[in-house]
């Protein structure tokens, strides 16, 4: 069965992957927020960072009223350093919190709805071009908040697919993301039609999953909500078993799909 399994090809694997998880797990709710700003400003703090220390600094800007643009726009840098602090980097995501409310003021009249009606090659390539913005950040907002059909690679995506041999070591983000949206888009509405008539996940561990949010329950074209959810799932197997430096491989539900070496 393993040597079955390790003969598919990588766009195989991964869509394996998609209908294999999600039975176990269910919808993921990612990105846990209440408006796409909120998004915006999460996918910037959590760079080098734990999500739980996000989660602190987003409550203290919801505290404060100051978890809109607005209040990005309005907020002296030193109080913003402050009301941040627990993400870590305070000063330099303050900056680019600031440089960005600039560039949709200057460029989409500070309206975030124009903003994401731009084709989303165009605005890749602008989110792209600001500083503190990689592509890792840059398709976090298309796709989070935007709800535009990009798939988000991070280093649990890298570190699954490397051991699963899917890839080689030195592929690029780009070679990841196309291998991911090439395998899964072309069927989205298939993997919607799976997961609409899933069962209620059928094993304790959830994976990754969140609290149903405003932004995790938005509608999106078939594309987006796959990538979408498939992200979350890759999170929930790297964070649960694929882990840096003891991997739990035994235990781990792509454990059919390893090579056999390993």
């Amino acid at each position: 069965m393993l040597a079955k399994e390790n003969a598919l090809q990588p766009e195989e694997h991964v869509r394996s992957y998609f209908e294999m998880l999600f039975r176990l797990w269910g919808h993921q709710h990612w990105w846990p927020a209440q408006s796409s700003f909120e998004v915006i400003v999460g996918a910037f703090l959590t760079q080098n960072t734990s999500w739980s220390n996000v989660e602190r600094a987003l409550g203290k800007l919801r505290e404060a009223k100051l978890l809109s643009v607005q209040g990005i726009r309005s907020t002296p840098l030193p109080k913003l350093e402050r009301l941040i602090r627990s993400a870590g980097y305070f000063r330099q995501k303050s900056r680019r919190l600031k440089a960005f409310v600039r560039f949709l003021d200057e460029h989409y009249r500070g309206s975030l709805a124009r903003m994401f009606a731009q084709p989303t090659a165009k605005l890749r390539a602008e989110l792209l071009a600001l500083n503190g913005i990689g592509p890792e950040t840059a398709d976090s907002i298309l796709l989070y908040a935007g709800n535009h059909p990009v798939f988000v690679v991070d280093a649990y995506t890298r570190r699954i697919q490397e051991r699963h041999e899917l890839i080689p070591a030195k592929a690029t983000y780009e070679e990841i993301r196309e291998l991911f949206e090439r395998a899964l888009g072309p069927e989205a509405e298939k993997f919607l039609t799976i997961a609409s008539s899933a069962s209620l996940p059928v094993s304790g561990a959830s994976g990754s999953s969140h609290t149903p949010s405003r932004m995790s329950l938005s509608r999106r074209n078939a594309s987006a909500q796959v990538f979408n959810e498939m992200h979350g799932l890759i999170v929930g197997v790297g964070k649960n078993f694929c882990k840096k430096s003891q991997p739990q491989c035994e235990q781990c539900p792509l454990k059919k799909f390893l090579p056999r070496a390993q």
